[in-house]
């Protein structure tokens, strides 16, 4: 490992740190640079996953040629195939001249394709075929076109899991982890998180012209051990808020607490269910198996009671009920009490038990969605951050379930 070059990169792409894992990271950068390897960047969103791919473009044969940078989730699912690859005039409604697109565009160049794990699988088939041969074809025509690009993608999605659940294509996988780079989360970065402190203080404070904020010894502390779910991006923004709200400029532990949010109370009920262990999830689907898993084991924890009850009294358990099995994707008949036919204290008669009787994936996906969408307003963005998907996500389930 050069430690004089890494600390030159950091020093050129203003990166704070000093973690062997993120000095790790950016060694395997400068050792890919000069090639024109396919490298796949992982790592938590908000941990800076997108100065490496500027990192290699600059070291690279190819820095005086173009550089784009495309955030594969933003783009809708109609019109994905357009940007990337071109079209000609008159393929589709709104063609009204011809597009050489993003791979056209950056021919000798470099692409940065920031959450690829959003492409649709067809595109993944077109983004495959540009990786085995160079070759592409514009929407709407029969000609094969040639590129010459290098192609740095980055994901916060366990693609391995994704594979497994049809969503992504084992041979676009393999072809784009070539080289892969893994990012470290902030929790991960040790010391780290203090000097990017210092770094977004002074910044602040300067921006603004007042004096830059300072910590205590139990806030440092507390610094230190805080998970930081949103990783660098989350802890510059708290840090920008506690330079400009706090009137004191020795911030201390329990004024600290004040900014950060507790993950569990912010999110949306049905999720903070899956986070009662502070779990993170890569998609969706995980978050909604987690779910179902909890409330399959609180059922199951109301069925011990109620069959106490039932043998206090004397009396068989009856009425079947069915309830989701996540792991198996089928329903399993449980037992609860008969109401009428138990003999139960007053107090117990007062409780009304009601279970669900059918419950399926689709439906847990639909409530979340809806929650997430009426606490928000209705705006996309805020819906899309709390169930961790993209926005092309949420649009396509949101026309999925007619939620519009």
């Amino acid at each position: 490992m050069n430690v004089e070059e890494i600390q030159r990169m950091k020093q050129r792409f203003r990166i704070i740190g000093n973690s062997p894992e993120l000095n790790r990271a950016i060694d395997v950068a400068i050792q890919v640079a000069p090639t024109d390897l396919t490298v796949l960047i992982t790592g938590e969103s908000g941990a800076g996953k997108d100065v490496f791919p500027r990192i290699i473009h600059e070291n690279s044969l190819r820095k005086t040629k173009k550089y784009l940078a495309v955030n594969c989730g933003a783009i809708p699912e109609g019109t994905i195939d357009s940007e990337l690859f071109g079209h000609i005039k008159g393929a589709f409604t709104n063609a009204i001249s011809d597009r050489k697109g993003y791979f056209g565009e950056a021919d000798g160049g470099t692409i940065f394709l920031d959450e690829v794990a959003e492409l649709p699988l067809a595109t993944q088939a077109r983004l495959l075929r540009v990786l085995e041969s160079g070759e592409f074809i514009r929407v709407g025509s029969s000609t094969v076109e040639k590129t010459d690009v290098r192609i740095v993608a980055a994901t916060n999605v366990d693609l391995l899991k994704a594979i497994e659940q049809g969503r992504f294509r084992e041979d676009l996988f393999y072809r784009l982890s070539t080289i892969p780079i893994k990012v470290p989360s902030l929790r991960e970065r040790g010391a780290d998180v203090q000097l990017l402190f210092r770094k977004f203080a002074a910044d602040c404070a300067e921006k603004y012209r007042m004096p830059a904020i300072q910590l205590s010894e139990d806030a440092k502390e507390m610094l230190m051990t805080y998970h930081w779910p949103g990783n660098v991006r989350q802890l510059k923004n708290i840090t920008e808020q506690i330079s400009i709200m706090a009137t004191q400029r020795v911030i201390t532990a329990d004024m600290l607490q004040e900014y950060l949010p507790d993950r569990r109370t912010s999110m949306l009920p049905m999720l903070a269910g899956a986070q009662r262990q502070e779990n993170t999830f890569e998609n969706e689907r995980e978050i909604l198996y987690k779910v179902l898993f909890d409330m399959r084991r609180d059922i199951t924890d109301l069925k011990a009671q109620v069959n106490s009850m039932s043998q206090a009294h004397q009396q068989p358990v009856q009425n079947p009920v069915s309830i989701i099995t996540p792991d198996e994707g089928t329903t399993t008949v449980q037992n609860v009490p008969s109401r009428k036919n138990t003999p139960v204290d007053d107090d117990i008669q007062d409780t009304e038990v009601y279970i669900e009787e059918t419950l399926s994936l689709d439906e847990v996906e639909k409530d979340m969605i809806k929650r997430a969408l009426a606490k928000h307003g209705g705006k996309r963005r805020g819906a899309a951050a709390d169930l961790n998907i993209s926005e092309r996500t949420l649009y396509r389930k949101i026309k999925e379930y007619n939620l519009e």
